[in-house]
C-alpha cells in the first residue's frame, strides 16, 4: 500500500514540475534591418532565461527573428509584416542556460504587427510583436508570444535601420498535461501490480 502511495504522489508531482509556469526570455541591444521585403534582426544577446539573469558584460547567448513582406500599412507609420518565410531563434551559451545552442528554433504564425507606439521629435518608437511556434532543444514543440521594442530616428528608419532596445517572450509548455497521463498510467500500473501481488500472497 505504501508503495502505490509514494507511486501516485510522484504521478501528481510530475506535471507540476514540468514547465509548469512555460519559459520566459529577455533579450537586449541589437540592431534590425527593415524594408518592404521584411525584417531582420542581427546582435541581440539573450539577457535573461526565466529570472537567470546574465552577468553584467555578458550574455546568456542570442537571440534572432526575421519576418516575410510588409503586407499593410507602412515601416514609418507602422503596419503588418507577413509569416511566410519567417523565423526566431534562440541560441544558448555558457553554463547557466538549459542548453548550449539553439534552444528555440521556430518561426512566426500569422502576421506580424509594426506598431508605432511613440513619437517624439525625430525620435521613434515601434513594437514589433507576434505569435511564434517551434521546437525547444529537447524536442519539445512550444508556441508562445513575442514582443520586440524598436527606436530609430526619421533619417534612420527612412533608411531601414532600427535598434532594438528590449524584447520579451514567452512560450506556453503543453507538456504537463502529458505527464499528467503518465502519471495516470503509473497509477494504473501500481495498482495492478499490488493486486498481483496479494493475489500471490
Amino acid at each position: 500500500m505504501r508503495r502505490v502511495l509514494v507511486l501516485a504522489m510522484l504521478a501528481l508531482a510530475l506535471p507540476l514540475a514540468a514547465w509548469a509556469d512555460g519559459i520566459d526570455l529577455e533579450n537586449l541591444h541589437g540592431s534590425i534591418s527593415i524594408s518592404n521585403a521584411g525584417i531582420s534582426s542581427v546582435g541581440s544577446q539573450l539577457h535573461s532565461f526565466n529570472g537567470i539573469v546574465a552577468d553584467p558584460g555578458h550574455s546568456l547567448g542570442s537571440v534572432t527573428f526575421s519576418t516575410g513582406a510588409l503586407l499593410s500599412g507602412s515601416i514609418l507609420n507602422g503596419g503588418t509584416f507577413s509569416d511566410v518565410g519567417s523565423s526566431f531563434v534562440v541560441i544558448g551559451k555558457g553554463p547557466q542556460v538549459p542548453h548550449k545552442g539553439t534552444i528555440f528554433s521556430g518561426a512566426f504564425v500569422g502576421p506580424v504587427a509594426w506598431t508605432l507606439v511613440a513619437s517624439s521629435g525625430q525620435s521613434l518608437t515601434y513594437t514589433l510583436s507576434g505569435t511564434i511556434a517551434g521546437t525547444l532543444w529537447n524536442g519539445h514543440f512550444v508556441t508562445g508570444t513575442t514582443t520586440q521594442t524598436i527606436y530609430s530616428v526619421k533619417g534612420q528608419i527612412t533608411q531601414g535601420i532600427g535598434h532594438i532596445r528590449m524584447g520579451d517572450t514567452q512560450f506556453t509548455t503543453p507538456e504537463p498535461g502529458t505527464l499528467g497521463l503518465l502519471g495516470t498510467g503509473l497509477v494504473a500500473i501500481a495498482g495492478m501490480l499490488r493486486r498481483k501481488f496479494a493475489a500471490n500472497a
